[in-house]
């Protein structure tokens, strides 16, 4: 089982760009493009959040065409950016956008995976939050299938990473309980967020969480204290992460620009191995 984690593609309507630099359309395009020159291609795509800028139809409609180009299932949660009514309204038809009456959440199998999305959006705020429905609904989730090696995935990260900007609009109210939720089901081997638009690794309720970086543009690396964040262009990526009975699961980087090369392994006469 292959899946292609994407996140924080802040698409807008056509013509306009993000914070009237990031040309957010043209990059998630590309972000397409290099997900469908996998080879293998993913079995599954995951999106977790900020999949528009504002929520607004015009973006979604944009963003609905864009993932017509893939013929794998695409999975989608909301981040801080989206407007969670009109996603649901819009993607209707897409994987779990209708299985919860409140929330844009989904639990599915992919093959010898369980994938449980949970939203953690709180309107008209850049944070997340976890309430006790929300965390009711994870846990019997999480009950349903004890020895099913499991992924959760969010948008808001639980876990200080040291961008000060960026936690203090991480998730900030449920995330003791989320921890407890997921330290009560080892079986969860990921928790998958977006958010920071940075990868970040931290062992988290004794699982590993990984923040993906976006696949537009990225949070400057600033472990300052200082009020206001920055972006920037880094390379664009995303995260691959595939399951092996032999390995379990084992999680990549991918960049989205294609590099120099590949040129071959020419071994110098004097390389001392075999």
């Amino acid at each position: 089982m292959l899946l292609a984690h994407l996140t924080d593609l802040h698409v807008r309507p056509h013509g306009l760009a993000a914070y009237r630099t990031a040309e957010t359309n043209m990059l998630t395009e590309r972000a397409i493009d290099a997900v469908l020159a996998l080879d293998p291609r993913p079995d599954a795509v995951l999106i977790t959040g900020d999949l528009t800028d504002n929520g607004l139809p015009a973006e979604y409609e944009n963003l609905k065409r864009m993932l017509s180009r893939l013929p794998m299932p695409v999975w989608l949660i909301p981040g801080n950016h989206d407007r969670r009514e009109n996603l649901k309204a819009m993607f209707a038809d897409f994987p779990g956008l209708s299985d919860h009456p409140h929330f844009a959440q989904w639990a599915t199998d992919l093959g010898p995976v369980r994938l449980v999305g949970l939203d953690t959006v709180v309107p008209g705020s850049g944070a997340g939050r976890l309430c006790a429905e929300r965390l009711a609904w994870l846990e019997e989730r999480l009950a349903e299938a004890p020895g099913k090696p499991t992924i959760v995935a969010m948008h808001h990260p639980a876990f200080v990473c040291g961008i000060h900007h960026m936690d203090r609009i991480s998730l900030l109210e449920g995330t003791a309980e989320f921890e407890a939720v997921i330290r009560r089901h080892p079986q969860v081997v990921r928790v998958l967020a977006g958010h920071h638009h940075r990868p970040i690794q931290a062992l988290f309720a004794g699982t590993l969480a990984m923040v993906a970086p976006s696949v537009a543009h990225q949070v400057v690396l600033d472990l300052n204290d200082k009020p206001a964040g920055q972006f920037n262009f880094e390379p664009a990526a995303f995260h691959l992460h595939l399951w092996t009975e032999t390995s379990g699961l084992v999680s990549h980087t991918a960049y989205v620009e294609k590099a120099a090369g590949p040129f071959p392994f020419l071994r110098d006469p004097d390389y001392p191995g075999a």
